[in-house]
């Protein structure tokens, strides 16, 4: 051997160079072109398949039939879905990967996590849906009862009983409504205003918690001045009743008045 690197000449040894410079090229094609890719599977891909939806018990030994792992990275709740479903997966189904690649899931909680109730009072009714959504609760019945308060919302309960802001609650939970209509639980006799200019007639039901409703305008039978009260419904006397909040329709002498162009 020491006689096969022994250089008795220069052109011997540019040779013995060139043969390890040969040798140390073959060395690195066999380890970067047979040999690693051997041991990493080079060119060897796997279509990543579709686990959403599946059970996290059956995951397991289904990925490992197709030579590949999972790892939960989150978990949520939803209502819509079962308990341990898969959620989410990361790659995405169709994905090309490597044998033994992990796949990333979040999956459905059993148990619904707690958190704190939302202020719905006083606000629209509208607005309350708006807010449980984006809490992940549930609008549940929504009650509405005589109160000024048209659409607002009076009471906020959970399985009957009226929960505060701020409570501890479970995501999911079904949250029913108490919503004012706009119109009192008092009642009283039927204002008169028949005979009335119809200023001072809308003053009165004003101040009186009603509202007035349409006016219909119409030629006076019997002469009276433009701009009065001919008609009223309800009618007022006999002992009818009305309720704050409730509309009064009234019928007015002369036409109807043209509106000023702004």
């Amino acid at each position: 051997m020491s006689n096969f690197f022994k250089a008795n000449s220069p052109v011997d040894i540019i040779k013995h160079l060139i043969l390890i410079v040969m040798i140390i090229a073959l060395m690195l094609f066999i380890f970067f072109f047979v040999y690693l890719p051997s041991t990493t599977n080079h060119g060897q891909t796997i279509t990543v398949p579709k686990i959403t939806g599946m059970s996290l018990a059956e995951v397991e030994s289904f990925l490992d039939n197709n030579n590949l792992r999972y790892f939960v990275s989150d978990s949520s709740y939803s209502t819509s879905k079962k308990p341990f479903e898969i959620l989410t997966q990361d790659p995405l189904p169709g994905s090309k990967v490597k044998e033994d690649r992990k796949i990333y899931i979040s999956y459905n909680m059993k148990t619904p996590p707690k958190i704190k109730m939302p202020k719905l009072l006083d606000g629209s009714v509208k607005n309350a849906q708006l807010i449980l959504k984006s809490y992940d609760l549930q609008v549940g019945e929504v009650r509405f009862v005589p109160d000024l308060q048209e659409n607002a919302v009076l009471k906020q309960l959970y399985q009957g009983k009226e929960i505060a802001p701020g409570a501890p609650i479970a995501k999911g939970s079904v949250i029913d409504l108490v919503v004012g209509n706009g119109i009192g639980n008092d009642e009283f006799e039927v204002p008169r205003v028949i005979g009335m200019p119809i200023d001072e007639a809308t003053v009165l039901l004003v101040g009186q918690n009603l509202q007035v409703g349409s006016i219909t305008y119409q030629v006076a039978p019997n002469g009276e001045a433009d701009g009065t009260v001919l008609r009223q419904r309800p009618n007022a006397g006999a002992g009818a009743m009305i309720r704050v909040g409730e509309l009064v329709d009234l019928w007015v002498a002369g036409p109807e008045p043209v509106k000023a162009v702004e």
